[in-house]
């Protein structure tokens, strides 16, 4: 299940290049800013395939939430992980799973399976467009914010002309596909920032002036 050690040493040579990596407490502090402008709590938190778990640290470490938890389902990520951060999963009780996105949204954890925040970065270019259909109603009924990054085909085709990085397990997808998804069930609030249409409404909303920027 998940990527095996090579595609970590392939795609993930130089981390001190890598946003997300380099920068994790940057996204870190741009999250949980835009929450305390907005005076919403976040108790909750999930990453949606945290990889080797750097931003997933920071934004345990700065939100400091009662519930976590992490999917990831590549064993050397989840290993890695859980070697490096001891002390983090056990001072925050973190529950870690290894399972893919699409697994996890099909099992019901009930009460366990809901979260103010979720986290999903460089991991949609990777389900297949099937599997996505599926996977983003259920996220949306289960998290009520969702911080997201997923490369479009033109940043994909740019990390290879400019950087000479050419990740040939990702999916070629356009702005316009990924938008068409998402959009049925989420709002665009800010950047990477989207909130849940099954929570929130035109009307419940507290960001109506955002929900048609993008």
């Amino acid at each position: 299940m998940g990527f095996t050690k090579d595609y970590w040493e392939e795609n993930y040579a130089d981390l001190e290049e890598m946003d997300g990596i380099v920068n994790a407490h940057i996204h870190a502090q741009y999250v949980k800013s835009f929450f305390s402008l907005e005076y919403i709590e976040i108790n909750s938190v999930i990453d949606l395939g945290f990889g080797l778990g750097h931003l997933f640290k920071e934004i345990v470490k700065t939100f400091e939430p009662s519930k976590v938890c992490g999917i990831e389902p590549s064993s050397h990520g989840m290993e890695e992980f859980k070697k490096r951060e001891r002390a983090l999963i056990s001072d925050f009780k973190i529950k870690l799973y290894e399972e893919d996105l699409f697994t996890w949204s099909g099992l019901d954890r009930k009460s366990k399976s809901r979260f103010d925040l979720g986290i999903c970065t460089s991991v949609l270019q990777y389900v297949k467009d099937e599997d996505l259909k599926k996977i983003i109603p259920v996220l949306a009924s289960r998290i009520k914010y969702l911080y997201l990054s997923v490369p479009t085909d033109k940043e994909l085709k740019r990390q290879v002309s400019e950087l000479g990085f050419h990740d040939k397990y990702a999916l070629r997808r356009s702005r316009k596909f990924y938008y068409d998804l998402l959009s049925k069930d989420f709002a665009f609030i800010g950047s990477r920032l989207l909130e849940s249409k099954h929570y929130f409404s035109e009307e419940t909303t507290e960001h109506t002036d955002l929900l048609f920027r993008f």
